[in-house]
């Protein structure tokens, strides 16, 4: 099994406790077990094949679907079970990676807009992962200048939240294969770009 990076370094320590605690309490310590398995399965990173069009840039389920500034943002909120690495929504090159401070509300509420981000800005498309109340560890992999290629993994957020993408201009409404509410995997198509 395929793990984000710096897995081992969350899971290690549980693992190590895990021993001694098995010693002095055996519940404490196959919780300990189960927290480190847990860790491992949740930074899990399987292969995905990559759709035609902007992919989604998660697993979980579109939570958001609005027009901003003449332009469509689709939001995917990631549960507990989803696979927590993203991937490029399009090719491109990365022009800027902003670190966003701020709360760490629920990621699926609509106070979330003003949580801790990390937006990934190409030359048409934005894309923002966003921490929830729980995850509060945004992982870029990518820097400004990196040419991305769509579904590439570009970062992952431990243990949650949401990512949306800022559509690029010519993607409109009745452009999108996707409506609030479907479940979405890493790499499907959210939108067609017109012809």
């Amino acid at each position: 099994m395929d793990l984000a990076p710096g897995t081992w370094r969350l899971a290690t320590p549980l693992f190590l406790a895990a021993v001694p605690a098995t010693v002095v309490a055996l519940p404490a310590g196959l919780a300990l077990l189960a927290l480190g398995a847990a860790t491992l399965w949740f930074h899990r990173d399987p292969p995905r094949p990559t759709g035609d069009g902007v992919v989604s840039p998660a697993d979980g389920t579109v939570s958001v679907v609005r027009t901003e500034e003449g332009r469509i943002r689709v939001g995917v909120f990631m549960s507990p079970l989803s696979v927590h690495v993203n991937r490029a929504p399009l090719a491109g090159r990365i022009r800027r990676v902003e670190r966003v401070p701020g709360a760490y509300r629920p990621a699926f509420s609509k106070d979330s807009d003003r949580n801790e981000r990390v937006r990934l800005e190409s030359d048409d498309w934005t894309l923002v992962l966003i921490a929830g109340w729980f995850a509060r560890r945004i992982h870029p992999y990518v820097s400004a200048g990196d040419d991305v290629t769509p579904g590439e993994r570009v970062g992952h957020i431990s243990y949650g939240s949401r990512a949306d993408v800022l559509m690029p201009p010519d993607v409109e409404r009745d452009h999108l294969t996707v409506a609030e509410g479907d479940d979405v995997r890493a790499g499907e198509t959210l939108a067609r770009r017109p012809d």
